[in-house]
C-alpha cells in the first residue's frame, strides 16, 4: 500500500493523534488511533467514483458566492440507490464496507420496531437505559467506552449553534412548485451569507444526488457538511447492515458532489443508540444531536404537519429571553430544517433577531471542530483560539 504525503501525516490534535486515511481501493483504509481509547475509525473509500469536476474541496476565505441560480444537473442516478429509497444491503460496495467493521465491539441490541410511523417504546426499560437510546431518554453519553459522547450543545455561553437538517432543499416540479421554489436553494445559503453566518448542514443523500450544485455552494460559502443518512430512516429500527448502507451511500454522494468526506452525522429524528453509534463511529462519524428543537418541520407545509407557526415563534422568543435573563451556563445547539417554504421563512425571520442576543455560529465550530472531513488539508478557521490557528494546529471530530 502506497500512501500519499497528506495521507501519511500524523497530526497532533487536542486529545488525540489522527492518522489520515489515504485514497485507494475500498479495502485500502487506514484507521485512526486515539489517545482517549476510542475504537479505531476508517474513512470509507469509494470504488469506481470520480469526484465532480465542479467540486472545490477547500476552505474559501474570500468572497462568497450569492448568485441566485444554480445548475440543476444531477449526478449519475444509475450509480446510486433510488432517491429516498432504502439501499440494498447486498450491493457489493455495502458488503465490502460491512466487512471493514469490527462487529465484536458493536452491542447486540435488537432493532426497534416501528408502528404507524412511530418507534415502539413500550417494552424499553428507560430507567436502566442499557443502550443509551436517545429517543427514549435523550441519552448523549454512551454506555460503551469505545465511542465518544455525542455533540449536542455549544459549550461557550452566548453561542447559538446553527444547524439545518434535510437539505439540500431541491426545486419542486409538482403542484406546490410556485409556493416552494422561491425558497429552494440557494435561497437559504444566500440569506446566511448576507447575515454573515454559517451553519452545520446535515444532508440527505438522495437530495445531494439530485442537487449537487447546492451542496457545492454550501461548502464554498463556509458551511460544514455532515451526513443525515441516505433516505432518512429512523436508525435504531434498521439492522446493522441497513445502517451501514444508509451511512455509506450518504458519504459517497457527498464526496462525489463536493470532494469532501464528512466525519459527522445526525440521526434522523435524533434516533440513535449505542449499537448505531458504534457502527457510525467505526465508519468515521461522530454523532451530533441538539439541545433546542424549533419544531419547525411540523408546521403546515409540504412534508410538515399541523404545528402552529406561532408556537415556533414562541420557542425562539423563549430562548432569547432565557439568554437575556442569564438562565443558561452554556450556549445552545438549535435544530432547524431546510425543508420547505415555512422552515426557510422561519429561519429568515428569526436569525436577525437571534443575532441581537446570541453569537450565531456554525455548530461544529462552536465545539472547536475545525477539521470535520477526512481530507485533512481542509480546515475551518477557529472561532475561539486565535493562537491555536496561528500555530496551525487543528481539532478533528
Amino acid at each position: 500500500m502506497q500512501l500519499s504525503l497528506i495521507g501519511s501525516i500524523i497530526l497532533l490534535t487536542t486529545g488525540q493523534y489522527v492518522l489520515a486515511a489515504p485514497t485507494g481501493t475500498l479495502n485500502d483504509t487506514t484507521p485512526t488511533t486515539t489517545l482517549d481509547g476510542f475504537a479505531p475509525q476508517f474513512s470509507p473509500v469509494f470504488p469506481n467514483m470520480t469526484v465532480s469536476s465542479e467540486a472545490q474541496p477547500f476552505y474559501n476565505g474570500g468572497e462568497l458566492d450569492t448568485n441566485s441560480t444554480l445548475s440543476n444537473e444531477t449526478l449519475n442516478l444509475d450509480n446510486y440507490p433510488g432517491v429516498w429509497e432504502r439501499p440494498d444491503v447486498n450491493h457489493p460496495e455495502v458488503q465490502a464496507m460491512i466487512k471493514q467493521i469490527n462487529w465484536d465491539i458493536v452491542p447486540n441490541f435488537a432493532p426497534h420496531k416501528v408502528k404507524d410511523y412511530d418507534l415502539v417504546q413500550d417494552d424499553y426499560d428507560y430507567e436502566k437505559d442499557e443502550s443509551c437510546w436517545w429517543t427514549s431518554t435523550q441519552c448523549v453519553k454512551p454506555k460503551i467506552s469505545h465511542v465518544p459522547e455525542d455533540l449536542y450543545t455549544c459549550p461557550t455561553k452566548g453561542e447559538w449553534g446553527l444547524t439545518f437538517d434535510d437539505g439540500p432543499f431541491n426545486y419542486s416540479e409538482d403542484e406546490e412548485a410556485d409556493q416552494e421554489n422561491p425558497y429552494a436553494e440557494p435561497e437559504l445559503y444566500n440569506f446566511l451569507a448576507k447575515e454573515n453566518v454559517t451553519s452545520t448542514l446535515f444532508y440527505i443523500g438522495g437530495n445531494v444526488l439530485t442537487y449537487p450544485a447546492a451542496a457545492r455552494r454550501a461548502l464554498y460559502n463556509g458551511h460544514t457538511l455532515c451526513s443525515h443518512t441516505w433516505s432518512h430512516q429512523v436508525m435504531t429500527s434498521q439492522t446493522n447492515e441497513e445502517a451501514v448502507a444508509e451511512l455509506y451511500w450518504s458519504l459517497k454522494v457527498i464526496k462525489e458532489a463536493t470532494g469532501v468526506t464528512p466525519k459527522c452525522w445526525r440521526p434522523p429524528q435524533g434516533d440513535v443508540d449505542d449499537r448505531i453509534r458504534s457502527i457510525a463511529w467505526q465508519m468515521g462519524l461522530r454523532t451530533v444531536i441538539w439541545d433546542r428543537d424549533t419544531e419547525d418541520w411540523a408546521m403546515p407545509a409540504p412534508g410538515g404537519g399541523d404545528f402552529p407557526p406561532e408556537k415556533v415563534d414562541a420557542l425562539f422568543e423563549q430562548w432569547i429571553e432565557e439568554e437575556k435573563a442569564n438562565k443558561t451556563d452554556t450556549g445552545i445547539m438549535v435544530l432547524e430544517h431546510e425543508l420547505n417554504h415555512a422552515t426557510v421563512g422561519m429561519a429568515e425571520k428569526w436569525i436577525p433577531e437571534v443575532k441581537k442576543t446570541f453569537n450565531v455560529v456554525n455548530a461544529m465550530s462552536c465545539n472547536d471542530v475545525d477539521q470535520p472531513y477526512w481530507e485533512t488539508d481542509f480546515r475551518y478557521p477557529s472561532i475561539h483560539n486565535v493562537a491555536e490557528e496561528t500555530n496551525n494546529t487543528a481539532t478533528t471530530v
